[in-house]
């Protein structure tokens, strides 16, 4: 919490190398027993994990102090190990293969991890200069320690000093091994059992056995080749499901591995992380917004699905990595048919190429082609376009893009571009952003939740941290306000403004307040998350109470009150969202909890009101951090759906896996009996890793 000044707890590290592996040491001395420390999570990659003490290294092993890799661990023994792009942008799905260990002494805690050559990049030679950040933080004092010095602007927000890679100190004297045969072969075999019983005909109890092989290929130390044939994911977890109150489709994020590694790099038109910013506080009940996100070009769930229906993957490759100041990145994937769900076979190509100019600033370009469109005349559909990031100064960004698409039988306006000029230091910011995406802006292997729409937005922020009240670290006043115009005809569709207020606490707890005033101009009868709202002009607002207990608690997470108009009724929500109750550190639950009640008068069919209820809950055991058992039950009003998904997920050898999973769907819509099956999974898959 004060910059500079001495860390209360002693850390000591040691960094050694020999011709297999690099060696991380660090013996972590705690004044205070360990039933004081915060260590409750044990599995692999989880997001609670940044929520303990921990200790950090960073690697830039390009030493460009712009992108870097990183392993933190607890003294459980968790870890997570996560890529960093364009200072920023964090990718935890990146899973090299490394050995860590963890124990004990009177009067702390210690970490060996060993990390193979093979599973780093870095430039040609052996003679290696890399970036290092090293961090170790004590949670219950909301405290945050580095090894170089960092503002406030930039650390005063936890994990946002890890992406300042241009801020890390230098490694020197690292004698990298020469490169050899790097190749990686990864078979895997699965069987299930399927029910479905909203096909016809029904299947029931139906067998399927499969195989399949993942192939990794250095072709140099800094540029690898990934190939895929018989693609299979049925070991990824579900979707949590979500409440959506507007009018536009909901984001769901990625989840298979395949997809996940290196993807920092086909980021298309955003910037990284500048520190700065409010609190890790509650998102706004049933989403909210305008919906005016900048669209996403290159958005992977679109390979592989359609219409919420897995497509098979018959193969695919990907090259990513560094060529000199370049960062390269291509993919192509090919997909059988499914009619079904009238799919049919595509082949679906992403080219993306950024340059690194100036100290921390980049130019790139990205390519999307999809063979066969969904939404065009026959033929087949392009995106592409270039952006730039610049970063000036400790606190300075400015981003922009423009993109255009190209679909047989569309002819309206199919570009979008974007501005965005952000100021983020620690006491003050202030940002202004201007968005267009045109009507008939169709990036069909990326995703638009808005067209026809030009947005401008601004906000401002000032945050004092008060040397006079001890158990209060800062003040945030924030204001913001959104102005989107329709593109074609330029009425105004949405005007948004509010402010916030909120108060981080010295013990890691916040509190917030969130007023907003909405106006929307329907210009045709809208649904909304199963209603139908008339056309018209509609004013409302609502204020929304949050509270955030911090991770140093057995029970964390953040409640949430909201009231107010909602078009031309009115609202009322209740919330407890990323929760986590500690049973014991290998034991946890993860509840999620949402009550929308809605009463919007127009509503005849639904007597006025129309509520939206979603609840689920996530339990995790732990065997070992890289041996877990979880469980997702979810529960959705609005969709009458009642789920569950059930893993196992044992790493028996070093990137070598065993899953087993049970998903089962009710429907909960059924009038002599509480529910029905809709349809149920059972699955085995085993892989194995070989390195040759």
């Amino acid at each position: 919490p004060d910059p500079g000044a001495p860390p209360t707890e002693k850390t000591d590290a040691w960094i050694l190398f020999d011709e297999v592996n690099l060696y991380v040491g660090a013996r972590i001395w705690d004044s205070a027993p360990p039933s004081q420390w915060v260590a409750n999570e044990m599995r692999r990659d989880s997001d609670q994990l940044r929520q303990n003490d921990t200790f950090n290294v960073l690697l830039d092993t390009f030493y460009d102090r712009r992108n870097a890799v990183t392993i933190y661990v607890n003294s459980l023994g968790a870890f997570t190990d996560m890529q960093i792009t364009n200072e920023g942008n964090p990718n935890r799905d990146w899973n090299p293969i490394v050995d860590i260990q963890t124990g004990r002494f009177d009067g702390g805690w210690t970490v060996e991890i060993a990390i193979p050559f093979r599973s780093l990049r870095y430039r040609a030679g052996r003679e290696q200069v890399w970036g290092i950040q090293l961090r170790r933080n004590v949670i219950r004092r909301n405290e945050w320690n580095y090894l170089t010095f960092l503002p406030l602007s930039v650390s005063g927000n936890g994990s946002q000093g890890l992406f300042r890679v241009s801020m890390y100190g230098t490694l020197v004297g690292v004698e990298a091994p020469p490169s050899g045969w790097n190749l990686e072969v990864k078979p895997y075999a699965i069987s299930g059992l399927q029910t479905d019983m909203a096909v016809d005909p029904v299947v029931s109890n139906d067998v399927d056995t499969d195989a399949g092989l993942d192939v990794k290929y250095g072709i140099t130390e800094n540029l690898t080749a990934d190939l895929t044939f018989n693609t299979d994911f049925a070991q990824v977890e579900v979707d949590e499901q979500q409440v959506n109150l507007t009018r536009f489709s909901l984001f769901f994020p990625e989840k298979r591995e395949f997809f996940l590694e290196g993807r920092g790099i086909f980021n298309f038109g955003t910037g990284g992380n500048f520190g700065g910013g409010g609190l890790r506080g509650a998102p706004r009940l049933g989403g909210g917004g305008s919906g005016g996100g900048a669209p996403t070009l290159f958005y992977s769930r679109q390979i592989g699905l359609q219409d919420g229906e897995p497509i098979p993957i018959l193969g695919g490759g990907r090259i990513t990595g560094k060529i000199g100041s370049f960062d390269v990145g291509a993919v192509g994937i090919q997909t059988d048919d499914h009619p079904d769900v009238g799919a049919e076979s595509t082949n679906f190509t992403v080219l993306r190429l950024r340059r690194d100019i100036l100290a921390r600033s980049s130019i790139g370009a990205l390519f999307g082609n999809r063979s066969v469109s969904i939404r065009g005349d026959e033929g087949s559909n392009q995106a592409y376009g270039v952006d730039a990031n610049f970063a000036f100064f400790d606190n300075v960004s400015f981003l922009t893009y423009y993109a255009k698409t190209r679909t047989e039988g569309l002819h309206g306006n199919d570009e979008s571009y974007r501005s965005r000029f952000n100021y983020a230091a620690d006491r003050w910011g202030a940002s202004i952003d201007y968005l267009l995406v045109g009507d008939d802006f169709n990036p069909e292997i990326g995703f638009v939740r808005r067209k026809d729409f030009r947005r401008t937005s601004a906000s401002g922020r000032f945050s004092p941290r008060p040397e006079s009240i001890s158990w209060i670290r800062r003040f945030i006043f924030q204001g913001n306000l959104e102005y989107v115009e329709n593109d074609r005809n330029r009425f105004v569709e949405t005007r948004n403004w509010g402010g916030s207020f909120q108060i981080e606490f010295e013990n890691s707890d916040g509190l917030s307040v969130d007023s907003r005033d909405s106006y929307e101009n329907l210009i045709k009868d809208t649904n909304i998350s199963g209603a139908t709202i008339p056309l018209g002009r509609y004013s409302f607002r609502d204020v929304q109470v949050s509270y955030i207990f911090g991770p140093q608690r057995r029970m964390a997470g953040n409640v949430s009150v909201r009231n107010g108009s909602f078009y031309s009724g009115d609202i009322s929500s209740v919330s407890f969202s990323r929760g986590r109750i500690e049973v014991l550190p290998q034991l946890s639950i993860e509840p999620t909890i949402q009550f929308n009640w809605i009463n919007v008068p127009d509503q005849q069919e639904f007597r006025g009101e129309f509520n939206q209820h979603v609840t689920w809950a996530r339990i995790n055991y732990s065997l070992s951090p890289r041996t877990f058992v979880s469980g997702l039950v979810q529960y959705n009003a609005g969709s009458n759906t009642f789920s569950n998904n059930f893993r196992l997920r044992w790493e028996w050898a070093p990137g070598s896996e065993l899953f087993i999973v049970y998903t089962e769907d009710r429907n909960t819509d059924v009038l002599d009996r509480w529910s029905e099956l809709s349809n149920r999974g059972f699955v085995i898959k085993i892989n194995r890793l070989f390195r040759i």
